[in-house]
């Protein structure tokens, strides 16, 4: 059999979309398993064991799109799935040739005119978005919840870079997103910063992504010389990053969700998204969140008199630290890939009243 995956974006949901790949694996060991995914993702995808070929896509173009598509005709697929519910995405499973083309009921997807394109399209209720992925996949005959996150070891010259510079145990503060109103404000990082070093005892490594250096520096300026600015990273090096992180606090952006892949303890700051669709869904996770108030669900600007993570406290997320710290965070981070399900109540999502 052979099967194809489509997700082509973003970093978060593309990690959100690993366990279903784990479970059609363990449904079907024999089987050919290929992912089509945006080019800059492919990294995180790379590091799937359970993945056969990874097919990028390089570009947003019409030659693009006539490449990857002469690629994936060249294998003879029984099933694509479409786990991202975009007309692109669902035209690109389409234009595989697979036999069944698989995707979510019109209820569930993102854009309905991806509809046309699915020859099965299936409900999948769920509250958390890996969930409702591998809910899916129930229409191909796999009934598997467990959350697997497959991913093969890093070397990373970045990290072994930090580690000269960083004795003992660190916490990593990612202050970036996608979205700008996902980004806390950096003077609330500083402090939170400080807090980290002094009393948990972790030094606060501050991590950055393309065009967000500006930004780590102003955390760094504004933790009172707490904090220390993380190496330039790309995605591979962020897994081994986060693996051998003890604690990482973030925004709702791909870095969380990875150090969520791979384990280790996080504490997040969540506004215009919900925690319980697309946070972490360990219980002894926490999440301080503002989306019970936030007008702006799911909008990429806030377009409200105040912003919600406006109202978030520095002392509030310390107060999150420390109670994820009294759960017994690892020494040098890294914990199992295999998580069970969370709880739908989210017994570690803090209340924002």
């Amino acid at each position: 059999m052979n099967i194809l995956i489509v997700r082509l974006g973003a970093l978060g949901d593309v990690v959100h979309t690993i366990p279903a790949a784990a479970a059609l694996r363990a449904a079907f060991p024999s089987a050919r398993i290929d992912w089509v995914v945006d080019a800059k993702h492919r990294p995180i995808v790379d590091l799937v064991t359970v993945i056969d070929r990874v097919i990028p896509l390089e570009r947003p173009s019409l030659a693009a799109w006539r490449a990857v598509i002469g690629e994936l005709r060249q294998t003879t697929y029984d099933i694509a799935i479409d786990l991202q519910g975009l007309l692109k995405s669902a035209v690109l499973a389409r234009a595989s040739g697979a036999a069944r083309v698989v995707g979510f009921s019109i209820w569930h997807l993102r854009e309905k005119t991806a509809r046309p394109f699915y020859s099965d399209a299936h409900e999948a209720e769920g509250g958390h978005v890996i969930t409702k992925n591998l809910r899916l996949l129930r229409a191909v005959g796999v009934e598997d919840e467990e959350i697997r996150f497959p991913l093969a070891p890093v070397a990373s010259a970045a990290l072994d870079e930090l580690q000269s510079r960083v004795a003992g145990p660190f916490g990593l503060i990612n202050p970036g997103a996608a979205w700008p109103n996902k980004r806390w404000n950096a003077q609330g990082f500083g402090e939170l910063a400080s807090f980290l070093r002094d009393p948990c005892g972790l030094t606060p490594v501050v991590l950055w992504g393309p065009g967000e250096e500006s930004l780590a520096g102003e955390v760094v300026a504004a933790s009172s010389g707490a904090a220390v600015l993380a190496p330039p990273t790309g995605i591979a090096d962020i897994v081994a990053f986060a693996r051998a992180a003890s604690l990482v606090v973030s925004g709702d952006t791909g870095p969380l969700h990875i150090a969520t892949a791979v384990g280790t303890p996080t504490v997040s700051i969540f506004g215009p998204t919900d925690p319980q669709r697309n946070g972490p869904f360990s219980a002894d996770d926490i999440a301080v969140s503002r989306y019970d108030a936030c007008g702006c669900h799911y909008d990429r600007e806030c377009h409200e008199s105040q912003w919600c993570l406006e109202t978030i406290t520095a002392a509030e997320v310390c107060a999150g630290v420390q109670r994820r710290i009294g759960r017994k965070l690892p020494p040098s981070g890294g914990r199992s890939t295999v998580h069970e399900p969370r709880d739908s109540s989210v017994s570690g999502t803090s209340d924002p009243t």
